[in-house]
């Protein structure tokens, strides 16, 4: 934002806290993302380094990945475009590379909005403590200066393809060449996920797998002309589960705008809980890593997961690890604790194998296999994992979020009851039979509810309790 007379810059309205997101043409601009691509080369000491940069198939992200890439070689830079990539693309060129990047994306928001995700070389998150402010500030100082001045000799701008090295990678810990033949749809919703998608489970790039896939949406166009790409509305998800059943498929998989996240629908069209796909994988990497020798490994789960999944991660000689809700926040743990994989409700989930980045294609996978290598439909191997009844998260529109958190300890302070405060407020019922976690969102009016119990009735009762305090 600008103000004429003194022109002074404050990306405050597009700095988050783990990325840039803004409108085009107002937040985020060819200036701005020039700008912040100088500051992101000096705020993390890159000149003379190599820096990775690459963008969605919104209608910016060419012109924006230029611009970035122009203010890091004049810091002194040498940038290679990635051109198109996927999110978790970046992750791995960061990683594989052992050099810093940048993607530009706005995820699953609207078609006006683009952004940026940055991650330091071995795919470590950048976030606003981990060096984003710190980028923000160089950047409005460039910006009120006016320019950029070059730093020392400028750095080489060339293009680098890492697709296929991906897709590569990605077949290497997942071998899908033994699964029975599965009838796949997958919705890329118009996003990243349809380049990305014939890549590694087609035969575009690689030899043919045992997989038929059913491209829903597949044409990369950042106006998102069918559904909006974010797969966590269940709207988004219709035209997949009719199609499943259209097509007699075994299974649907949903990639949100940049193919970092991904939804499962199973044979009759119905959800499989990304709760459910976190215990899935759990246990294929819990029995990967013991065959490997590895003792009592580790898995992250946030608190709004299932417990089913550290019950299981337990039967199965595993570790879990609880932690609040955060994709920057996650990685950090999953690096502290050694963790071989994380999962959230949210549908992202983490991999060691993945420098601890999130990655929806690699998850797939690991589906696909657990689906591939047993006979039954994935109705019923998804049961095995979703032994409890989920509301989902409820949304409530409150002011005094704080206040409507205090009426429901109120109500509850005569059952049998425990609070933690780990991430918001989650009150445990002593003998087992629901769990619920109340959470304020901190950046919009919303305070969320999530609600789990071990049969319907009682999850409703619960859930319509709470609400009802809550709305007043």
């Amino acid at each position: 934002m600008t103000s004429e007379q003194t022109k002074t810059y404050d990306l405050s309205a597009s700095f988050k806290a783990y990325d840039v997101r803004g409108i085009v043409g107002d937040s985020i601009t060819v200036e701005i993302v020039e700008a912040v691509g100088a500051a992101f080369v000096d705020v993390l000491e890159l000149s003379g380094q190599t820096v990775l940069v690459g963008g969605d198939m919104r209608p910016s992200s060419p012109e924006f990945s230029r611009a970035f890439a122009n203010g890091a070689a004049t810091r002194g830079a040498n940038v290679q475009l990635l051109d198109l990539i996927s999110t978790d693309e970046l992750y791995f060129a960061c990683g594989k590379l052992n050099a810093a990047g940048a993607t530009f994306t706005a995820s699953h928001n609207p078609a006006e909005y683009n952004g940026i995700k940055m991650a330091k070389a071995g795919a470590v998150p950048i976030s606003s403590e981990t060096g984003l402010k710190e980028i923000q500030a160089r950047a409005e100082e460039y910006l009120n200066a006016g320019t950029i001045p070059a730093q020392g000799s400028r750095g080489l701008i060339s293009v680098r393809d890492v697709l296929k090295d991906y897709s590569e990678y990605l077949r290497s810990l997942v071998d899908l060449s033994g699964s029975r033949p599965l009838k796949v749809v997958v919705d890329a919703g118009n996003g990243m996920a349809g380049m990305t998608t014939p890549a590694v489970l087609g035969d575009t790039l690689l030899p043919k797998l045992p997989l038929e896939i059913v491209p829903l949406y597949f044409e990369l166009d950042g106006s998102f002309p069918n559904h909006p790409a974010n797969p966590l509305e269940p709207e988004n998800l219709r035209d997949l589960q009719a199609a499943v059943v259209e097509h007699g498929a075994d299974i649907g998989l949903a990639f949100d705008g940049d193919a970092d996240r991904c939804f499962v629908i199973d044979e009759k069209g119905e959800p499989v809980s990304p709760s459910a796909v976190t215990g899935m994988v759990a246990r294929r990497e819990i029995a990967r890593a013991k065959a490997n020798g590895e003792d009592n490994p580790t898995i992250i789960h946030n608190l709004l997961t299932s417990r089913a999944v550290p019950e299981l991660v337990a039967t199965d000689g595993g570790r879990a690890v609880r932690t609040r809700v955060g994709h920057s926040f996650i990685k950090a743990v999953m690096a502290a604790e050694g963790a071989i994989f994380g999962g959230e409700h949210s549908a992202h989930f983490y991999f060691r194998d993945f420098w601890n980045a999130d990655t929806g294609m690699l998850a797939a996978m690991h589906v696909l296999a657990a689906l591939g290598e047993q006979d039954g439909p994935l109705s019923d191997l998804g049961r095995e994992y979703e032994p409890y009844r989920s509301s989902g998260e409820i949304n409530s529109e409150i002011e005094d979020k704080a206040a409507a958190v205090e009426r429901v300890r109120q109500d509850f302070h005569t059952e049998d009851v425990e609070i933690d405060y780990l991430d918001g407020s989650t009150f445990v019922a002593a003998d087992g039979s629901y769990w619920f976690n109340l959470r304020p969102s901190n950046t919009e009016p919303f305070l969320r509810l999530n609600v789990e119990a071990t049969d319907q009735e009682t999850m409703e009762r619960i859930r319509d309790r709470v609400l009802s305090v809550v709305r007043g």
